[in-house]
């Protein structure tokens, strides 16, 4: 596992660590009830998930972010569906540690890189990559996955695209993660399926650190269970 800072510090600049290369899942949180993010992120990080998504797509999600960052200092907790310049102010505020959005724009990817925080902005075109690479951006996530083109259509960027990495999220489970992480330009993929909302309203903590073992076992491994060698660390992009 990468060596990360601890949660008291900053995040350090390009090339200290990267987002991609933490855990070969992030899980992806909607948090309806802040008292949840504490229990809930532990269970994650005991499963071996160090690296979280809270989205903002609840009222919650601030409040979740903050609370989880101050109690749970073996966590890399961070903010996800960041979609303003305002919002990524929040999330510094609020002690997240990472920022991904769904898209960009070059407002928005001013204020990430501004941030100092590692960020994953999104991408579902080579267009997109391309106008990332000449920003600077090397490390994005691709979304949404499967609707996007999924496996194949990352395979087809690795040859002309070989500097972007990608972390893939968007209707993948279990099943598909593995074949995501056997591409050599995907470091991780973000998922839901160790975060289920049943368990979550159930406060089955139990239940959510079993699947999120499961997920940080597909770490090395191709879609037949074969070790796959690992993706260049990252020195420069969105670690910065």
């Amino acid at each position: 596992m990468v060596s990360l800072p601890p949660a008291s510090s900053p995040v350090p600049s390009s090339g200290a660590w990267s987002l991609l290369d933490v855990a070969p899942v992030v899980p992806v949180v909607v948090v309806e009830d802040a008292g949840d993010a504490v229990p809930l992120v532990r269970a994650l990080v005991a499963g071996g998930l160090p690296a979280v998504e809270i989205t903002l797509r609840t009222p919650a999600a601030r409040a979740a972010i903050r609370a989880a960052s101050a109690e749970v200092p073996d966590a890399v907790v961070g903010a996800g569906t960041v979609l303003t310049p305002a919002q990524v102010d929040d999330c510094l505020t609020a002690g997240a540690r990472f920022l991904v959005s769904p898209g960009w724009t070059d407002a928005l990817l001013a204020a990430m890189q501004g941030s100092g925080l590692p960020f994953l902005p999104g991408v579902s075109t080579a267009s997109e990559v391309v106008a990332l690479l000449e920003r600077g951006v090397t490390e994005m996530k691709f979304f949404p996955a499967r609707a996007a083109g999924g496996t194949a259509y990352l395979k087809s960027l690795a040859g002309p695209l070989p500097r972007a990495r990608f972390c893939p999220t968007g209707g993948i489970g279990p099943l598909e993660a593995p074949e995501y992480l056997a591409l050599p330009n995907v470091g991780c993929v973000g998922g839901t399926w160790m975060v289920p909302p049943d368990a979550i309203a159930a406060r089955d903590w139990a239940r959510i650190e079993g699947l999120a073992r499961e997920a940080a076992a597909l770490r090395g491994r191709g879609p037949t269970g074969a070790r796959r060698s690992p993706g260049p660390f990252s020195a420069g992009g969105t670690c910065r």
